[in-house]
């Protein structure tokens, strides 16, 4: 029978709540354990992350998802981007600290779903973005047992404004990206390059990569139009004993949308859900 619980807070250590979402059956003990993390401009109840979590736990996990603290989303709205403000001061150091808030609270002795949970079998999956948080917190913390990263990205440095754009951004403090979906004006205050710069080494994607000892699954699609197949390739580089599985076409989503209305996964995400599990087989 399988337990659903929305929308938990944990307190993490930003001073923004980390809402967190726990999917499980409450008939079987110690399921391992897999934490989803989602990508840039992106949350928890995005499309068909529900049917991704519920795929999980037929196949015998305990699935968590979770919105990063400052990643827009509020306790009262953590669906889209209400507070701008915190998605301005975000930045992937307090994404790395909020991953690590949620491996401690499944970790921990008196997590309240303990007995359903293996601690010693936890797999971490990163789209888009949160592939790289998710390889660098599993090339740094033991309690991490497999990594996958769904279309991820390969160099967060590349993604930082240029040019005339860059100084710009320097002089006012703050730079805006259009929300395609929303509309919305999207703020980084400067802080999210000089965060970057000041702890560059950890924030090397490429150097994680090649120290993951655990084993790596790279999946992305041949058509992906946000993050190209080069980088699936360059994380597969780095990490020779990691697994490249490439989908035909497949676009940086996997086919779904926001919102996902339907009452299955997409063909392409399908396909993702069915090499992830068996990759995650302990």
């Amino acid at each position: 029978m399988m337990i659903t619980e929305k929308n938990s807070i944990l307190q993490g250590i930003h001073n923004k709540p980390i809402l967190t979402d726990f999917f499980y059956d409450i008939t079987q003990k110690e399921q391992p354990i897999v934490i989803f993390c989602h990508g840039y401009k992106g949350f928890k109840d995005w499309g068909a992350w529900d049917l991704v979590a519920q795929s999980f736990v037929k196949a015998g996990f305990f699935f968590v998802k979770f919105n990063f603290s400052h990643n827009g989303g509020t306790v009262e709205e953590p669906i889209d981007f209400p507070d701008l403000e915190a998605f301005g001061k975000n930045n992937y150091l307090i994404e790395l600290d909020d991953l690590a808030s949620v491996l401690d609270r499944v970790t921990a002795t008196d997590f309240e779903y303990r007995e359903f949970v293996n601690t010693q079998k936890i797999t971490l999956i990163g789209h888009s973005r949160a592939g790289g948080i998710t390889a660098i917190k599993a090339s740094e913390d033991m309690r991490v047992s497999k990594l996958i990263t769904w279309a991820s990205v390969s160099d967060y440095e590349t993604r930082f404004p240029k040019g005339e754009v860059f100084d710009r951004w320097k002089k006012d403090g703050v730079y805006y990206i259009e929300n395609g979906r929303t509309k919305q004006q999207m703020p980084h205050e400067f802080q999210f390059y000089t965060s970057f710069v000041e702890h560059k080494e950890r924030l090397t994607i490429s150097r994680a990569i090649q120290n993951i000892t655990i084993p790596h699954l790279i999946i992305h699609g041949t058509e992906d139009p946000t993050v190209d197949i080069k980088e699936a390739r360059e994380l597969h580089c780095w990490n020779p004993k990691s697994e490249l599985f490439l989908i035909d076409e497949a676009d940086h989503v996997f086919g779904a949308k926001h919102p996902w209305l339907q009452p299955e996964l997409p063909k392409d995400l399908s396909i993702v859900i069915q090499k992830s599990l068996e990759f995650t087989r302990f």
